[in-house]
């Protein structure tokens, strides 16, 4: 029995404890969540493309030279920044970002070449790998608990903060009757201050992959024989003992464990469309700007569309969420109609010789494209450990970066076949069209076989991606003969944000 005076001093010492951590984090939330607000007000990024083609560069020039040079250096740096990030434990790569967006706009506003403005996409492909860090920072500081608070809190501050700077840009624009030129000035201004903020952040004490904790690391099974052999085992040597490290370690485990998770047919799908889809839909935003510019070279309400699509990407992230079907069942037909009507909105882009119709055609492609990412997002992490839910989101970044990339090369570039931006957007919609067709054949193929194996019959549970705590709690219900069915077996997920947007960009993209 412990003594009542004992309890009661305890209590007493950790309610003051309690209190603190309360209001430290409460702290945390408001600063990140500031940060990322401010991060976002560039109400002169919508008004990029206008800028260039209206400071003597031709259309040719900004669509075949220097657009390019945007997938090319995200490629590049992609994998690069993904590594530092975590082995600096996200601040410094931050601080990058922020340093990275202010060469941007300096680049903006005093160069004079195509050089100068291939440049300027090199430091912007910089700050989109980059965007990583803030959606990985915000986990490492807080409570696994509160890990769905953070993500909805941060979420929403840069949401708030796309929709803020692009109806601040529209308005100055339009309204203010202020140039591009002031309009980037303004945009340097508010890239300085958050530049500011972003050196007073905490930088945390551990992360995911290089500055594991002790206990979340432990000693590796070649470790402890080095350190004892056993009876009769002779030490090894040091080719041994590199082998040993190299096949006991964290990243080999952990692709390892990838290739045992890729056998699930709805983690295989949602990849590929995670792939696919994304690389469509960023060459779409790439070049959206020249076609418009192509259109109709009076009206410029680029931050309004940009303001309308973020609003309505917003509402169809979140009505994703009430989405409640048999995914295993219908997740392919779900795919292939979303894709047949991005496939007819492309098509509305290019033939249709209307501004007013692209802009609307461009918001519904953005808000048709962002219904399905956090729908990919829950089937792609929902039986995977964070760790390697993060590894998964890395290579189907870098694998729909490389796809755009080929793409570009081959389309857009000039040592490739160089095409104008009509052009482009005829094969843009080839590409979604062929992927609709696919998807929908593939659906009907299901289909027959699940009506051959009559509709009485569950599909197996290997069909479907389900969360630990789904499979324990069948596994509670089920009699005790039926124990011995095979279960999927998965970590822990701790659940965080869809990386949106790693998901993750562009001019466009960073306000995804």
């Amino acid at each position: 029995m412990v003594p009542a005076g004992q309890v009661a001093e305890k209590q007493a010492c950790e309610e003051p404890r309690q209190d603190h951590e309360l209001k430290s984090w409460r702290c945390l939330v408001f600063y990140l969540c500031f940060f990322g607000f401010m991060a976002q007000l560039r109400p002169g990024e919508s008004f990029i493309t206008p800028y260039l083609l209206d400071h003597n560069f031709t259309k040719e020039q900004v669509t075949n030279e220097i657009i390019p040079m945007l997938p090319y250096s995200h490629l590049a740096v992609l994998v690069p920044v993904f590594l530092l990030t975590d082995y600096l434990r996200y601040k410094p790569v931050l601080v990058l970002q922020c340093l990275s967006f202010v060469c941007v706009w300096l680049l903006l506003l005093l160069g004079t070449s195509v050089v100068h403005m291939q440049l300027m996409e090199v430091f912007y492909s910089i700050t989109m790998a980059a965007r990583i860090a803030y959606s990985s920072y915000i986990f490492s500081l807080v409570h696994p608990s509160r890990y769905q608070r953070m993500a909805s809190y941060s979420r929403a501050a840069v949401l708030l903060g796309v929709f803020i700077s692009s109806v601040l840009g529209q308005v100055l624009l339009t309204l203010g009757r202020i140039s591009t030129h002031t309009l980037n000035c303004i945009s340097l201004g508010f890239i300085l201050f958050s530049l500011g903020l972003s050196l007073f952040l905490k930088r945390p004490k551990r992360s995911l992959f290089f500055n594991r904790s002790i206990n979340a690391r432990g000693a590796l099974p070649c470790e402890l024989d080095q350190m004892h052999p056993g009876p009769g085992r002779p030490e090894p040597g040091k080719l041994e003992r590199v082998l040993g490290t190299c096949r006991d370690s964290f990243l080999v485990r952990m692709l390892s464990e990838l290739v045992e998770n890729a056998r699930q047919p709805q983690l295989r799908l949602w990849c590929l469309w995670w792939v696919f889809n994304s690389a469509g839909y960023y060459l779409i935003t790439y070049y959206v700007h020249v076609l418009w510019k192509s259109t109709d070279n009076n009206l410029n309400y680029n931050g309004a569309v940009d303001a309308a699509s973020t609003l309505l990407s917003a509402i169809t992230s979140f009505s994703a969420g009430f989405v409640n079907i048999r995914w295993a069942l219908w997740s392919k037909l779900v795919i292939a109609s979303v894709i047949a009507i991005q496939a007819g909105l492309v098509f509305c882009m290019f033939q249709i010789q209307d501004i007013w119709v692209c802009y609307v055609t461009f918001v519904l492609f953005r808000g048709a494209y962002q219904f399905l990412v956090p729908i990919a997002t829950f089937q792609i992490a929902s039986s995977l450990s964070k760790e390697l839910c993060a590894l998964v989101f890395g290579i189907n970044t870098f694998l729909a970066t490389a796809l755009k990339t080929s793409i570009t090369l081959v389309v857009s570039d000039k040592r490739g076949l160089g095409l104008q931006v009509r052009e482009q957007f005829r094969i843009y919609f080839i590409y979604f069209l062929m992927m609709s067709i696919t998807c929908f054949a593939w659906a009907g193929l299901d289909g027959l076989r699940y009506c051959q194996r009559g509709r009485h019959q569950p599909l197996t549970q290997a069909q479907e991606l389900r969360s630990p705590l789904e499979n324990s709690v069948q596994a509670i219900s089920l009699p005790d003969g039926d124990l011995r069915r095979p279960q999927p077996s998965a970590p822990q997920l701790l659940s965080e944000d869809g990386m949106e947007d790693s998901r993750g960009d562009l001019r466009v993209e960073a306000k995804a």
